[in-house]
């Protein structure tokens, strides 16, 4: 599986995209760097980090890419440097990481309001357990 970790300047951010290419479609997921990352930095991140982003792009959801004809032929490494270059500049995303992105961040979304509403009844339930408790040693002269 062919993937890229991209690396670019988003809003006041610098922001790395990692892009899993499979064979049903692009899986993609994201780290926020915050002020830019010197090449240290990045050997940093590499050595103790990509292996959580490795795992939340695998588990993201696969988004199909639409059939763009690849192109072989030979090109002079200079012209393909300069072309390669040139595509990063005007769009250092794809459109389907993006889209695996967004639904990535839909579906964590969805799974936290679940979490967070099964954390909040447990807690209703605590609460009310504990006031039954006071109350019943309140009734008792306690």
């Amino acid at each position: 599986m062919p993937s890229t970790f991209t690396v670019f300047f988003e809003g006041p951010f610098w922001v790395g995209v990692l892009e899993i290419a499979g064979p049903r479609g692009v899986r993609a997921a994201r780290h926020v760097f915050g002020a830019e990352p010197g090449n240290a930095e990045l050997l940093e991140f590499v050595r103790r980090d990509f292996g959580g982003l490795l795992e939340s792009a695998l588990a993201a959801p696969e988004v199909a890419v639409e059939g763009r004809a690849r192109q072989r032929s030979v090109v002079n490494p200079k012209r393909l440097a300069r072309q390669a270059a040139k595509e990063l500049a005007t769009r250092p995303l794809s459109t389907a990481a993006e889209e695996a992105l967004a639904r990535a961040h839909e579906e964590s979304g969805h799974l936290n309001r679940a979490a967070a509403k099964r954390r909040a009844a447990e807690a209703a339930l605590e609460r009310r357990a504990a006031a039954r408790r006071q109350a019943k040693e309140r009734h008792r002269g306690r």
